[in-house]
């Protein structure tokens, strides 16, 4: 079964949606989120990045830019939180996709918040088990997926082959 397959039988019709945000930080996040963009043709979709230059590299598409953030930050993290949570507000996307970390986890709070449908991908780094935002996020997203076949259980996260 496809990831696609599968997102239609928990709720997330990709022929009924038309906004779509894609949200992640910088570096392995990024490059992972970026490889799964044809999953999004055919919607409006808006990027989220905490890098002006990441989003601009993807060429004519929409985005916003966040602040960037970690967990040793707690000032960053309320100010990075406040803006995602504006942009996930005045947007209003039917669902939000996220490879992590703090910036997807503050995206699909917002949109679960507001009953956007939102997947968290996690990153294939992490090849022991979840990442902390993606254990935090799994609490309450739609769907949660990992890379790797031994971190996967029948409750979540799904495992869905090699998706990146």
């Amino acid at each position: 079964m496809t990831m696609q397959d599968e997102s239609v039988q928990r709720g997330l019709n990709t022929e009924q949606l038309k906004k779509v945000m894609a949200v992640s930080s910088p570096g392995g996040h990024w490059e992972q989120l970026t490889s799964i963009r044809t999953a999004f043709e055919g919607t409006d979709v808006l990027y989220v990045t905490t890098s002006e230059e990441l989003a601009k590299s993807l060429g004519h598409v929409e985005y916003r830019v966040v602040s960037d953030c970690n967990r040793d930050q707690p000032l960053k993290l309320v100010r990075c939180f406040i803006e995602t949570f504006l942009i996930v507000l005045k947007t209003r996307p039917d669902v939000v996709v996220t490879t992590g970390a703090a910036p997807g986890l503050f995206a699909v709070a917002s949109a679960r918040m507001l009953g956007a449908k939102t997947i968290w991908i996690d990153s294939l780094a992490n090849t022991e088990r979840m990442s902390m935002s993606g254990r935090i996020a799994a609490r309450f997203v739609t769907l949660t997926v990992t890379q790797w076949e031994h971190i996967s259980r029948p409750d979540g996260p799904r495992y869905f082959g090699e998706i990146l």
